[in-house]
């Protein structure tokens, strides 16, 4: 194989490494937002079941006030019996203050309902804490996780980039512009093998010449369909066969 084509192959191998490299580090920041949103939701199902618990102490309260203006009614209403001496306003009171006292009654099955429910909000309440700790110190975990992760990705992206720098410069300069053009074009896949007459990026059936061309292995041949630079091994068709 030619000098120039192994340089091109292992420069294509350190792009592939620090494209690799360079994926993993763009998807470590939607992980921690996921990490993040998934701590947040904990932290509002915490904080809905206490404001549920808020809502249902305020209206348990506002119940609370209801009956005990409707007890002072009543206090006035027996006050106003005593000093009456009219039949008619001594049963209106009457059937007054038990309406008065079947409505407090109706408040009080209320509350007890609404205590109940204050009940059961502290358990969920109680669970919402758990889970959020549990997931507090999952997320801290994994962010600590990724952390390290970024920092050895980093260090090696430098590396990397680096190595392909001193790689590319090695390279005629005519050829590195080729190949840097066709990096931009076509994507990672520069250098790719021949085949059975077959081109390793499209795929579509090249020329005879062509073949003979990089089977000779004596110049740089490039795909007649999308111009990615070729090579040839007889493993190649090996490979395919199997």
């Amino acid at each position: 194989m030619l000098e120039a084509l192994e340089k091109l192959l292992i420069l294509q191998d350190r792009d592939h490494q620090l494209r690799r490299v360079r994926d993993e580090l763009a998807r470590l920041d939607p992980e921690r937002q996921a990490l993040q949103q998934r701590l947040q939701t904990a932290r509002n199902a915490v904080e809905q079941a206490r404001q549920h618990l808020r809502q249902l102490e305020n209206q348990r309260r506002q119940l609370e006030l209801e009956v005990a203006g409707k007890q002072q009614l009543i206090e006035r209403y027996s006050q106003q019996q005593l000093q009456t001496r009219k039949n008619d306003e001594y049963q209106a009171l009457a059937q007054e203050i038990e309406r008065l006292k079947t409505a407090i009654r109706q408040i009080e099955d209320q509350e007890l309902d609404l205590m109940e429910q204050a009940e059961q909000t502290q358990k969920e309440i109680h669970a919402a804490q758990e889970t959020l700790r549990q997931t507090e110190s999952f997320v801290q975990e994994q962010l600590a996780t990724l952390q390290a992760r970024e920092k050895n990705l980093l260090a090696e992206e430098e590396q990397l980039a680096a190595e392909r720098e001193r790689l590319a410069a090695a390279l005629d300069p005519a050829l590195r512009q080729r190949y840097e053009r066709l990096l931009r074009s076509r994507g990672g896949n520069v250098v790719v093998g021949i085949a059975h007459g077959v081109c390793g990026g499209c795929h579509m059936r090249l020329p005879p010449q062509v073949v003979v061309n990089c089977r000779s292995d004596q110049e740089i041949v490039t795909c007649t369909n999308c111009g990615r630079i070729l090579y040839y091994s007889r493993e190649m068709d090996m490979e395919v066969v199997d």
